[in-house]
Parts: structure tokens; C-alpha cells; sequence
């Protein structure tokens, strides 16, 4: 008797594991696959190829052309979607997976613990919605940096991850707590002043696993008593902060809206700005100079708007997303003229996960074709990660992450926030088609 239970739980635990076809959960499966769509994106550009095949090894691509020229043997799993259009699984530089859109004082419920299980649902979800790949920017107690290990591991499914752990700031700034009276002493993380403490600090997150820093160099929108246009790091803070960084071989992105704040970060040396809704033709002249990243957010400003009641916004917060939305997007319209470099990035969590898409729309309005916002979710952002020769692209030794939609995204750019296939690294995650 004690043999067969024991023998029916060891079963029961490599069911767990392997599931019912002896694949472990979240590798990817043995052999070869093709995978024929009726239409490939060439997102560098802009061709619409017919009659392709890509055909992909483990977990890379290991050719793309003709199908005449890629011929499936039977022991090939091919996979046919005659009626789609397939291109680069789509990037997020600016996410927050374990934030949901809770504000003010009711975020301070929210653990350590708690806040990386929403990041597994919210993965799950990003995921779906046809992103490959992401850059956390700012999360409690390294939950982001456990959320990548638990991916990475197949845990839990979801995109790539670099994860930067807690946000660094000043006393009192955007990425301090700055909810709670002084008796609580209320710290965050990553909060650190002056050249010696910011150089500690940048060592101390990448000890505990950051892929990259996060600094605030402005005050924010949804935090109490700072102001979006004044700066908050010094330049000679963000210099030492860069030279850390970089040294040890991980990129910088800088909260900053205002003009003062966004150029002294520029002249630091920061791989990205995000947001720069406050900006002036100063700011956009400095970035276009050093060749700094814009990552610019802006749908959150129209959700926000259009979903006002729900939001529920503080009284502080209201008033400061009110000033970003009147003049974020003329600003960033500038830029977008003056060939500013634009990465694609969303701020999820600010409004919900899964909406990621909308963003490409918004720089659409402003003046981009629909292939150029195409490409700041693809070439543009792998460039910024670190990882142009990984993804970014269909091409053969890159990670086989690839998005199905119907239609022709470059007719229409909101195809993009109905993907209705997902392969990451050679996985199929999604389909909504028959098979």
C-alpha cells in the first residue's frame, strides 16, 4: 500500500511538472517547426513577403524564405495561419509588471509577495497581448527580479524580463514613500543622496540581481508633494550613478518630465529618458545631440482621461496628470520632428496591463507612419535593451518570438492591440486560430 501511494504521488508530481506530453513547462518541445503565414512583415523595411517560411530549431530561428525553399520533412510540426500576418513578437521598454493601477494611500497594502503574484498574472497577460519582451522599470523588494527568475525558470509564463529592482531616488522624491508621517520612517529602497550613497546604491541592486538602473531625475505624476518640472539628482549624482552603471555593464533609463531634469540626464549619459512631457526645445535639441532615447507613454494620459471615473485618482495626483496631459503630447510631437531616437514604452500599471498596443496609435497621431511606430517596438527597443542581435527581427539566429494578426498592421496600426497568435522562443502561447 505505502508503495502505490508513493508511486501515485511521484506520478502526480512529474504530471505537475511535465504535463501529459513529458515536456517540461515552459520548454520548448524537441524537433523542428515551420511556421507558414500568409503574409511576413519585414519590420526593417516595410516589405509584405507572401508564400514565406520560417522554420525554427529549439528555441531560434534558423531560416527564413521561400517555402519553396524550406521544405518540411515529416518529422517537422508545421503550423499554417494562411490568413495572417506575422512579424517580431513586439517589446515594452517601460512596464511595471507587479503594479496594478492602485494609487495613493491604498498602494501601501499591497507586500513584497503580493506584489510579485500580480506580476505572474500581469506576464501572463503582457504576454498575450503579443510582447516577447519587456524592461521592468521599478518594482518593491527585487518581486521583478524573482518575477524573471520564476519566467526564465517556466514557473510562471511571460515575457523576457530585464529587471532593474527598486527605482533609484532622492529623500522625498518620486521614487521615495512619501505617503506615510514622519514616524513611520518611510524608506524606499532605492533611495540614496549624494555621489558616495548613489554609488553604493547602484552596486547594492545590481548585487541582488538588477539588469539595469532605473533612476528618478524629476518628480513624478502619482506622487505626493513633488513637482514633474523640478529636477531631483544633481548632474554630478546622475554622472556617478552612469559611470557605475555602464562600468558594470547595465544601461540606465531616468524617470524625468521636466526640461532641467531631462537634459542634465542626457548629459550624464542615460540610455533613455522616459515620459519627457514637460520638456522644452532645449531638452529635445539635447537629446537629439547625445542620441538619447525617448521612451514617451503618452496613452496613459488618454486613458486617464477617458476613464477618469474609475481611475480614482488622488486629489495630488489628479491635478499633475492634468498638467503632463496638456502639453506631454506637443512636446513629444517635437521630438518625434527633430529625430529624436523614440523607444516604445507604456508605463502599464498606470492604466491596465494588456493595453500595451494602444501606444503605437498615439505616435501615429503625432506624425508617425505606421512602420516607424512598428519599429520602436521592435528595432528600436531591442537597440535600446542591449538586444539587436536577439530579437527585433524575423532573421535566422535570432530568438523565435513571433506575433500573428489579421490585416495589415501598416494599413491599420490598432491590428496591433489584437494579436491573435504568440510564439516565444519557439513556444506557441496564444492562438485564436483553428487548428
Amino acid at each position: 500500500m505505502k508503495r502505490f501511494v508513493a508511486a501515485t504521488l511521484l506520478a502526480i508530481a512529474i504530471l505537475a511538472i511535465f504535463g501529459p506530453s513529458g515536456i517540461a513547462s515552459g520548454q520548448t518541445p524537441s524537433g523542428r517547426i515551420v511556421l507558414r503565414p500568409g503574409k511576413l512583415l519585414d519590420v526593417k523595411d516595410g516589405s509584405l513577403k507572401s508564400n514565406q517560411a520560417i522554420a525554427i530549431e529549439g528555441d531560434k530561428i534558423s531560416s527564413v524564405g521561400p517555402v519553396s525553399a524550406v521544405k518540411a520533412s515529416t518529422n517537422d510540426r508545421v503550423i499554417d495561419l494562411p490568413n495572417a500576418t506575422v512579424l517580431p513578437g513586439l517589446i515594452d521598454v517601460h512596464t511595471h509588471l507587479t503594479f496594478n493601477p492602485q494609487f495613493g494611500y491604498e498602494s501601501l497594502a499591497i507586500s513584497v509577495p503580493r506584489e510579485a503574484l500580480i506580476g505572474a498574472r500581469n506576464a501572463r497577460v503582457t504576454l498575450n497581448a503579443g510582447f516577447t519582451a519587456v524592461r521592468n522599470v521599478g518594482a518593491q523588494g527585487y518581486a521583478d527580479v524573482a518575477l524573471r527568475d520564476a519566467i526564465n525558470a517556466g514557473d510562471v509564463p511571460g515575457p523576457r524580463v530585464l529587471a532593474s529592482g527598486p527605482p533609484l531616488g532622492i529623500t522625498g522624491g518620486h521614487c521615495d514613500n512619501d505617503l506615510l508621517p514622519y514616524e513611520y520612517h518611510a524608506t524606499e529602497g532605492g533611495v540614496a543622496d549624494g555621489v558616495e550613497q548613489v554609488q553604493h546604491k547602484v552596486r547594492e541592486v545590481i548585487k541582488y540581481g538588477a539588469d539595469l538602473i532605473k533612476i528618478c531625475a524629476t518628480g513624478g505624476v502619482l506622487s505626493k508633494g513633488d513637482d514633474p518640472n523640478a529636477s531631483q539628482f544633481t548632474l554630478e549624482e546622475m554622472k556617478a550613478i552612469v559611470a557605475d552603471a555602464h562600468r558594470l555593464g547595465r544601461k540606465v533609463a531616468a524617470h524625468a518630465h521636466g526640461a532641467q531634469g531631462v537634459i542634465w540626464a542626457s548629459e550624464a549619459g542615460v540610455d533613455s529618458i522616459e515620459h519627457g512631457h514637460l520638456m522644452n526645445d532645449a531638452a529635445i535639441a539635447t537629446l537629439k545631440k547625445d542620441g538619447t532615447y525617448l521612451v514617451p507613454t503618452l496613452y496613459l494620459t488618454d486613458w486617464h482621461r477617458e476613464h477618469a471615473a474609475e481611475a480614482h485618482l488622488p486629489d495630488f495626483a489628479k491635478k499633475k496628470m492634468e498638467l503632463v496631459s496638456e502639453v506631454g503630447k506637443a512636446n513629444v510631437k517635437k521630438a518625434i520632428a527633430a529625430g529624436v531616437k523614440i523607444g516604445m514604452g507604456t508605463d502599464a500599471a498606470v492604466y491596465p496591463h494588456g493595453l500595451n498596443a494602444h501606444e503605437l496609435a498615439v505616435y501615429v497621431s503625432l506624425g508617425m507612419s505606421p512602420l516607424q511606430a512598428i519599429q520602436t517596438a521592435t528595432i528600436n527597443d531591442a537597440d535600446l535593451l542591449g538586444w539587436s542581435d536577439k530579437v527585433g527581427t524575423l532573421e535566422p539566429g535570432k530568438w523565435a518570438d513571433i506575433i500573428a494578426v489579421d490585416g495589415n498592421p501598416l494599413d491599420d496600426i490598432t491590428t496591433l492591440q489584437r494579436v491573435k497568435f504568440v510564439m516565444k522562443g519557439g513556444e506557441v502561447v496564444k492562438s485564436d486560430y483553428a487548428k
